[in-house]
């Protein structure tokens, strides 16, 4: 950490020096809520809730991000330790949580590993890898065995796009080959007997409003690099511009229409995609977690 190199933004910070990378994060791991969190994918969510860990930071900075209060760079959070992290994994799980879910960690994933390489013995339950899709190989070699579920976005098919509201043009092609890494680990999504996610991959997709023939190029790059027989995929119309309001893009200050997500949708099944999909009633930043 003494010249960071985890996410591909290679920014070589001194973390370990008391400066802060890209991610706006320093050494220690920073997260700012940890719980049961019921709005998950159904086999995610299971019964009680997902088992989540959010932490601070980001290596990617999208400008619609809705978990922007806890991803910016003056994200209110706790710093916590490789043991007390392993013992609130070990709470969640008594309290019934379908996994553990650990978002946006990317920037902490030699500490997480570490966790996990402790807690997961004794853990029993699936672990969940929930991140932009903006990782490095070599870094999620670091999870190869300790994660079961990976949950990755898959943002934008233009490199245009991804410059634009994520400052990342190379987002499509390096999210591809995280992906890849991402499959080749875990294989083929299985179902737990209660109908629960035990193991795979969920590639998460956000419908843009003025933008659906992006999505349909992503949905297709996608096809191209996974047999979608072996992926699932969770379509989203959950956009909301309550996040972006702030920004010079107007395009971004409204819904997603039906049209735009049912087109998308059209598209998805053609490929031949399994998994899920949202009501336009999932649009709304009720669903976001308060931080």
């Amino acid at each position: 950490m003494n010249a960071c190199l985890l996410c591909p933004r290679l920014c070589g910070t001194d973390r370990d020096g008391g400066q802060k990378g890209y991610c706006s994060q320093g050494d220690v791991m920073k997260i700012s809520r940890i719980a049961l969190h019921p709005f998950e994918e159904p086999p995610i969510s299971g019964e009680k809730g997902s088992g989540t860990v959010f932490f601070c930071g980001c290596s990617l900075g999208c400008v619609f991000c809705q978990n922007k209060a806890i991803s910016c760079r003056d994200a209110q959070g706790r710093e916590y330790g490789i043991d007390e992290l392993a013992g609130e994994m070990l709470r969640l799980r008594d309290e019934g949580a379908t996994n553990i879910n650990l978002v946006t960690a990317t920037h902490f994933t030699d500490k997480v590993a570490a966790t996990l390489e402790k807690v997961r013995p004794k853990l029993g339950i699936p672990v969940v890898w929930n991140s932009s899709g903006y990782e490095r190989v070599d870094t999620l070699r670091m999870l190869d065995g300790l994660v079961d579920i990976y949950l990755p976005d898959f943002k934008y098919a233009s490199v245009e796009l991804a410059e634009r509201y994520s400052s990342a043009p190379d987002y499509p092609g390096v999210a591809i080959g995280a992906i890849k890494e991402m499959h080749r680990q875990v294989g083929k999504y299985e179902y737990a007997p209660d109908g629960t996610l035990k193991k795979g991959v969920v590639i998460r997709h956000l419908v843009l409003p003025s933008h659906r023939r992006d999505s349909m190029n992503a949905l297709r790059l996608l096809s191209e690099a996974f047999p979608v027989s072996d992926v699932l995929l969770s379509l989203m119309s959950q956009y909301t511009p309550d996040f972006a309001l702030d920004t010079p893009y107007r395009e971004l200050h409204r819904r997603v229409t039906r049209f735009e997500y049912e087109s998308v949708l059209d598209v998805a099944v053609g490929l031949g995609f399994d998994g899920f999909s949202q009501s336009k009633e999932s649009a709304v930043k009720d669903y976001t977690p308060d931080f």
